[in-house]
């Protein structure tokens, strides 16, 4: 039988991390992790902006890319990929870019953060 879902170790170690915490947004995002390829998460900086809220904490259990622009003003992305382009406009923004990972320490509790899926 072939294997479905990933096979990086990197990637199968912060599944591991985030199904080990108790906060349902993080298990929520080891269950998006573990999808195929294809079904990964991929979100751009407009659908960002045009759902987010100045302040907010944004979790993407996928990538993040930089079309369009970030207009919501000072965000935090904390995501398990982002492109070159995105975190230079999130860092222009004032906002700060996180992994999933560094995100899951300072916030074991998963509070007031808003999940992309």
């Amino acid at each position: 039988m072939v294997k479905r879902g990933p096979t990086n170790p990197l990637t199968l170690s912060l599944i591991a991390k985030l199904r080990a915490t108790k906060a349902p947004v993080w298990r929520r995002a080891a269950e998006l992790l573990q999808k195929l390829t294809r079904d990964k998460v991929e979100v751009n900086l407009t659908e960002i902006s045009r759902f987010a809220a100045e302040g907010e904490t944004i979790v993407v259990p996928g990538k993040v890319l930089g079309t369009g622009s970030l207009s919501a003003g000072k965000l935090s992305v904390a995501s398990h990929g982002i492109s070159l382009a995105a975190a230079e406009k999130v860092k222009r923004s004032g906002g700060k870019v996180y992994t999933l990972e560094e995100l899951a320490k300072q916030n074991p509790e998963g509070k007031n953060l808003r999940l992309f899926s």
